[in-house]
């Protein structure tokens, strides 16, 4: 497998872990005094987040990637839903270099 497909699938699942801690976890722990499921599910997407950047990083590398590009893939780990945009994006990009 490729670093490409690698890090399609990290995106998808830090982008769940990330929709998970914010409108699941999140409301479970101040809504339902449930802080056991930001604990959790904080740290599966911490670990997703740090695996996100680090595969990003190898792919805007390897692919050649301008900076655009990557910083437009990088800041989408920061907003939810997006990195499924980033993957959907990806998967469509046959040349993988620019967008």
């Amino acid at each position: 497998m490729n670093t490409l497909a690698i890090f399609r699938k990290i995106a998808v699942a830090e982008g769940f872990s990330y929709v998970l801690l914010v409108f699941i976890a999140m409301p479970l722990k101040y809504w339902a005094d449930m802080p056991l499921a930001v604990k959790y599910t904080g740290w599966a997407h911490g670990l997703l987040f740090v695996l996100y950047i680090m595969l990003m990083i190898m792919a805007w590398t390897e692919y050649k990637w301008n900076f655009k590009k990557a910083v437009v893939i990088a800041g989408a780990s920061l907003i939810p839903f997006a990195p499924f945009w980033v993957d959907k994006k990806l998967k469509e990009d046959n040349s993988n270099k620019s967008w």
